[in-house]
């Protein structure tokens, strides 16, 4: 007889049918959920404590670079999106557009819409038009700059295929938008802004990042370069998981963004823009999550430890919740990266399954107690990053003094995992048979689960890029900053003509 298959909390498994795992663990592990209205997202308790511990930590980090906070309006007059050619052209066709400013009662008793806008609203798919307008007020000498603003808000792109967290019509977000007197400092704020995205995304969500430059076909739609942060899915696919865009002086012609210079001189500002969004937490449901249901790395986690009372007896209760509210009390005094250790208690009376219900929401650690254990002052303790049968009793007074030490080896595990995961499917690749291998033949039991990252050479030309987009549904993701490869010449791995450099080829979300 064949040896039994474990059986998991999520079904399908990730083998089986990867984007139906990946609905089932957000499903499971109670992140979110459908909203009446298609393609948006309801964000659930435990899912939006993610994006506020998101919030919290990159908006410490935005400031930590000069970064101030405001907000501006949702709509956005359609000649202001005009005023930017290539920018317009880029999201035409994701825009949601407001034409009437309320409702009346229709000639069959139902409320139809009534009086008609003088100009069409977009609703916001992005900001640097509306943004733009406000800096061309702010601004009028060079002392006025730079100008470094960011704001958290929603938007919204009329997507026609959408999933949760990773593509929906509506998303939370931040962008960030600044001007500036010279290209030269534009530039650099660019690439510090992604460093921090980079920073944030690897040192918190525990995903490690290669970070390069977009190619022409794939930059942000007006922008002069747009620079991103790519990571490797679970199914080898890739996930953007920030971009910051070198604008030029584009949108500030566009909103006539000038100041008077030092050498009294009428000037255009230099402006960039870059953001991130819930995006986020898919990518991190992806890297993460196993078949049991969603992993979360402790320094992003909703919470970090449930404490499980065991009471079969009534007469139990009474001492074991004293003893749970007292550890509780004590885990919460220590300091987890500069804020107390968050912990959940699970006190329902509903008998087995809580350790279950927690092993699929992802708290990374679970500690249950009952009478043996509180006999022999112990808690007995699982991590989320280990098997959820590898547990074992701990005496109470280490465990509190560890669990700071236990959170930090969970979230250096999760990193190195997925480091190690994403090396293991990255791949040097010179001949073109075997890229077109890489991303078909090579996995064509399971179509969901492709080759991964090819480190190919390409020529610099559209027509190859174009072509291999085409064949395989696969695209630059980056040309990446740092040398990746084990050489610096070769042949395009479409045209064969000479190429200087390995691009990272990719299907991606």
């Amino acid at each position: 007889m064949g040896k039994k298959q474990a059986k998991t909390a999520i079904t399908p498994t990730r083998s089986e049918d990867y984007p139906e795992w990946y609905q089932q663990v957000v499903k499971a592990s109670d992140l979110a959920e459908p909203s009446p209205v298609r393609g948006c997202m309801v964000i659930k308790p435990w899912g939006y404590a993610i994006w506020e511990n998101i919030m919290r930590d990159m908006d410490a980090m935005f400031k930590e670079t000069g970064v101030r906070n405001a907000y501006f309006p949702l709509f956005i007059p359609l000649n202001y999106l005009e005023k930017e050619a290539e920018h317009v052209e880029g999201f035409a066709t994701e825009c949601a557009v407001v034409t009437h400013h309320r409702l009346e009662k229709g000639a069959h008793g139902g409320l139809v819409p009534a009086g008609e806008l003088g100009e069409p609203l977009v609703v916001r798919p992005t900001s640097e038009t509306i943004i733009g307008e406000s800096f061309s007020k702010w601004v009028s000498s060079y002392r006025d700059l730079p100008i470094l603003i960011n704001q958290w808000a929603n938007v919204v792109r009329w997507e026609m295929r959408t999933r949760i967290f990773l593509r929906t019509s509506e998303f939370l977000w931040q962008e960030g938008h600044t001007a500036h007197a010279t290209a030269a400092e534009a530039i650099e704020r660019t690439a510090q802004m992604l460093d921090v995205y980079a920073r944030f995304v690897e040192e918190f969500l525990a995903i490690p990042v290669i970070k390069g430059r977009k190619t022409a076909r794939e930059r942000f739609p007006g922008a002069v370069d747009t620079q991103c942060i790519e990571a490797m899915m679970q199914d080898r696919k890739a996930l953007q998981a920030g971009t910051s865009h070198f604008l030029g002086q584009n949108f500030a012609k566009a909103s006539g963004i000038k100041f008077q210079s030092a050498k009294e001189q009428e000037e255009f500002a230099w402006t960039t823009s870059w953001g991130t969004s819930t995006r986020m937490i898919g990518g991190l449901i992806m890297t993460h999550s196993d078949d049991d249901g969603l992993v979360l790395p402790p320094r992003i986690a909703s919470s970090h430890v449930v404490l499980i009372p065991i009471v079969r007896k009534e007469k139990d209760r009474e001492s074991v919740m004293d003893y749970v509210n007292r550890l509780a009390v004590d885990l919460k005094g220590q300091n987890y990266h500069g804020r107390p250790v968050q912990v959940e208690i699970d006190d329902r009376d509903i008998g087995g399954g809580k350790s279950w219900d927690w092993i699929k929401k992802g708290i990374p650690v679970r500690a249950e107690i009952g009478p043996r254990d509180i006999a022999e002052d112990s808690v007995f303790v699982g991590r989320r990053d280990k098997s959820h049968r590898d547990k074992a009793g701990i005496k109470r007074d280490e465990f509190v003094a560890s669990i700071g030490t236990v959170l930090d080896d969970i979230q250096q595990a999760l990193f190195d995992r997925a480091l190690a995961y994403q090396q293991a499917h990255t791949l040097e690749i010179n001949d073109n048979r075997a890229f077109y291998d890489f991303f078909t033949a090579a996995n064509t039991d399971k179509p969901e689960i492709h080759g991964g990252f090819a480190l190919a050479h390409w020529c610099g030309r559209d027509e190859c890029e174009e072509r291999i987009k085409e064949d395989l549904k696969v695209t630059i993701r980056c040309i990446p900053f740092e040398k990746m490869g084990s050489d610096t010449g070769g042949s395009c791995i479409c045209c064969g003509e000479p190429s200087e450099e390995r691009v990272v080829f990719a299907k991606s979300y």
